[in-house]
């Protein structure tokens, strides 16, 4: 689910933070030949312009592609951006990944090849142009002089010929002043002094630079391999949790309904009971009539 995505998104950037991962190894670097993230899970109400000011904080925009519905054009609540410099697909996706816009989660993350929407026959003139030369800004072309300009251009005066052996001469007696310098130099530095020895200052080597240092693709590989098998254990682990919950809510209403059915059998127990009961003070109730009756008959026959 998108929101699991971004989960792991933001546990990549944790764990990379706290190791300190160089950036040639950082998975960012995968994304390098392309300038383009996805964007998802934003309200339908925001448009292009919306996105352009949020995302905009970290680089320059230089195209959108909003999904829309052919039919009736509102949007689908997932956009495209390119961005002028790639680096600024790295701080979108460390920073607005994960964000809440009105109440709603976003998820950003780069796109690797980006393949442009199909043409359609209502599409307009800017945007055949921007697809045709690209999302990135592309310098003019110098333009060729015309034969106006080639007329106007003035010819340059050419120096004249005694100017130049003047400069000539100027440069011969320089290099025989060097000349001369460089022989007295050699003269009174017959025995040239050995020169002085550098000391470099060795740096300590620090022990734990060896256990973040990646050097070559096989260590590369390594490391995605071992985030993968971590990224794995945690979704076996949650779905381990997720199906202990699920056992243990059905055992809890398991427990309800018997002690439900516990209730209504104890309730009707104690119905019967109390039916008995009545039962038993009715016929008392008519034995001890019958016998007021007999005594009362016995009296009058006693009587006469």
């Amino acid at each position: 689910s998108p929101l699991t995505k971004v989960k792991l998104i933001n546990e990549l950037n944790e764990r990379e933070a706290n190791l300190g991962i160089k950036e040639a190894v950082s998975w960012h670097s995968e994304y390098r030949d392309s300038a383009w993230i996805f964007v998802g899970g934003f309200p339908y109400e925001l448009t292009e312009g919306d996105l352009i000011c949020v995302f905009s904080q970290y680089g320059e925009i230089v195209n959108i592609n909003l999904v829309r519905d052919k039919k009736t054009g509102k949007s689908k609540g997932f956009c495209f951006v390119c961005y002028e410099d790639q680096r600024s697909t790295i701080l979108a996706v460390d920073n607005f990944n994960g964000i809440k816009i009105k109440g709603r989660t976003i998820r950003v993350d780069h796109v690797k090849n980006y393949r442009p929407p199909k043409d359609h026959e209502d599409i307009d003139d800017i945007t055949k142009r921007l697809r045709e030369d690209g999302c990135a800004p592309t310098e003019p072309a110098a333009a060729a002089p015309s034969e106006e300009d080639e007329q106007q251009d003035v010819p340059v005066k050419k120096a004249k010929k005694g100017e130049k052996e003047k400069k000539k001469k100027k440069k011969e007696k320089k290099e025989k002043k060097k000349k001369k310098s460089r022989e007295s130099s050699s003269s009174t530095d017959s025995s040239p002094r050995p020169p002085a020895a550098i000391r470099v200052k060795e740096e300590k080597q620090d022990a734990a630079y060896d256990k973040y240092s990646h050097q070559g693709v096989q260590e590369r590989g390594r490391d995605r391999e071992d985030m993968d098998r971590e990224m794995d254990r945690r979704e076996d682990r949650d779905n381990r949790d997720r199906r202990r919950d699920d056992r243990e809510t059905e055992r809890r209403a398991r427990d309800v309904r018997d002690r439900e059915t516990d209730r209504r059998r104890d309730d009707g127990r104690r119905r019967e009971d109390r039916r008995e009961e009545d039962r038993e003070d009715r016929w008392r109730d008519r034995e001890d009539s019958r016998r007021r009756d007999r005594d009362i008959r016995r009296q009058e026959m006693e009587r006469r």
